[in-house]
């Protein structure tokens, strides 16, 4: 390190610490008068029980109510008492990150769940990121190869892009994420896990992403016992991560299930501070904070983040709030049918309701044509599929129909996969080009 820098160092270093008390606790949130802070800044409290000895708990300025301190803390509070002190940091959330993460399971605050330590070498960097500037944002013009029919031949993606994957309860969310993890030609994987429910985390990195998925991956969890402020870390956390892969010039992608949850978190926080509920009890911060998470994936000068984030919808409806907010501000969206994962079709995507917004600029034109032909097709068959199945069509008064009658097992069929199956792109778009031109 230079002289210059190490002096810089030195005198960046606080010659002095600010304090403040414990004077209330209510629900998730705890006041304090003082120390002096700014909004995000990181609080130590200090707890010095009979019972465990001194501890410190973490926890995040986010607000004030005249001279009051509103803070939110990272862990439980069960200890926490009047009186106790509150130490300010000065600075927000900073984790560690480096190559020798991949292959490791973090929590919210960048630290190994299953109790190791972290290993030496690592860069800092703060949870909290400005996006790229628009102006630098290269254009994506580049196919990734994701290893899944359905999507590289009739959704496909460009690196760089962002995609919302939209789907009720149980309908094989983390099941496709998986598939992706696994088969993607990306440079490596982060996923974030906010909201699961606890054993899910564990089958999820076993079944659904297995060892040949974790050894190219980073994951960051937060299960859904976990304080609302960790679920939203989390979420920020993954994504730093994922922007400190992108800077070094690599194609990263980014799995976020789900964004609803951080949603719901956020929800939780606002209405904790006396924010105003308002469209379906959603807080206004919420629809503030989506776009702020969301922009900061994409292209920059350096590299590229492609994200997927899902979205669990209410009652299957497309619509809510969080939904409708989310999907106007990704490149795309793929919508998981529950009733194609009744008839046994898995990935249940459902192509006519689903888009990639780059498709037609990254894909050439015999790739274009074949898809939107089998679209058509497809379209066709589903308009007229209760006049077919209760058999008051005839064969021969639509010569359209007839066409998509006999395509429709073909298409059914390319766009089923097995779970552990690896495509490529190239084959994906090879059969879908076959298909398109007279059935294989």
């Amino acid at each position: 390190m230079k002289a210059v820098d190490l002096v810089q160092q030195i005198s960046n270093v606080p010659t002095f610490k600010k304090y403040g008390r414990v004077n209330r606790v209510v629900g998730l949130m705890i006041e304090s008068q003082g120390p002096e802070s700014s909004i995000g800044d990181v609080c130590k409290i200090h707890i010095n029980s009979s019972k465990n000895g001194h501890s410190v708990i973490f926890a995040e300025v986010v607000g004030f109510k005249e001279e009051i301190v509103i803070l939110m803390p990272y862990t439980n509070i069960r200890e926490i008492s009047t009186g106790c002190l509150v130490e300010g940091t000065g600075s927000t959330l900073e984790i560690k990150v480096g190559p020798d993460l991949i292959g490791k399971v973090l929590d919210s605050m960048g630290n190994p769940i299953d109790g190791t330590m972290l290993p030496k070498g690592l860069m800092t960097v703060g949870t909290e990121q400005d996006p790229p500037n628009p102006l630098t944002r290269p254009p994506i013009d580049e196919r990734i190869e994701v290893g899944v029919k359905a999507i590289d031949g009739m959704l496909t993606i460009g690196k760089g892009q962002r995609v919302g994957i939209f789907a009720g309860s149980g309908v094989g969310k983390s099941t496709l994420l998986g598939m992706i993890a696994r088969n993607t030609n990306a440079d490596l994987n982060v996923i974030a896990l906010i909201g699961e429910r606890g054993r899910e985390v564990r089958e999820f990195i076993e079944r659904d992403l297995g060892q040949e998925g974790l050894a190219r991956s980073i994951v960051v969890a937060a299960t859904s016992d976990s304080p609302a402020l960790m679920r939203i870390k989390g979420a920020f956390t993954a994504t730093a991560i994922a922007e400190y892969f992108r800077d070094k010039g690599l194609n990263v992608m980014l799995m976020m299930d789900s964004v609803t949850r951080v949603a719901m978190a956020q929800r939780e926080i606002g209405l904790a501070v006396g924010e105003p509920p308002a469209t379906r009890g959603y807080t206004p911060s919420v629809f503030s904070i989506l776009p702020k998470l969301l922009e900061r994936t994409g292209t920059n000068e350096n590299g590229t983040i492609t994200a997927f984030y899902t979205v669990l919808v209410d009652g299957d409806d497309m619509n809510e709030p969080i939904a409708d907010t989310v999907r106007g501000i990704l490149d795309g969206h793929i919508v998981l049918d529950r009733s194609l994962a009744n008839k046994g079709q898995y990935p249940a995507i459902n192509v006519l309701k689903s888009i990639s917004r780059l498709m037609n600029h990254i894909s050439d034109e015999k790739h274009k044509k074949a898809a939107e032909r089998l679209r058509d097709l497809y379209f066709t068959y589903n308009k007229s599929e209760d006049l077919i199945n209760i058999g008051a069509y005839k064969r021969g008064t639509s010569r359209e129909i007839d066409e998509a009658i006999q395509y429709e097992p073909l298409i059914t069929a390319f766009l089923k996969q097995g779970y552990l199956d690896k495509v490529t792109l190239q084959s994906s778009v090879d059969e879908l080009v076959k298909l398109a031109g007279g059935g294989s």
